[in-house]
């Protein structure tokens, strides 16, 4: 039976570092990057493969910066 994973898209120059989505992910896929962007933000980045594709970071984006592409993978 075929598994779900999935993968996190966050545009870092819109992205406002609010930290809601590394809250909100049941997997602590994301953490928000030491480096800045060009507004001085630090940016949510994917720091690990354990996504489940649930799309709890997205929803809770007040920005719709973060795009999630779930996948279907050969258990």
């Amino acid at each position: 039976m075929a598994k779900i994973k999935g993968t996190v898209v966050v545009d870092t120059e819109r992205c406002k570092g609010c930290d809601l989505c590394v809250q909100a992910c049941p997997q602590s896929v994301l953490e928000l990057n030491a480096k800045v962007n060009s507004k001085g933000y630090h940016y949510a980045t994917m720091v690990n493969e354990d996504c489940i594709g649930c799309m709890s970071c997205g929803m809770v984006c007040p920005d719709a910066v973060i795009t999630v592409y779930r996948f279907k993978v050969d258990a």
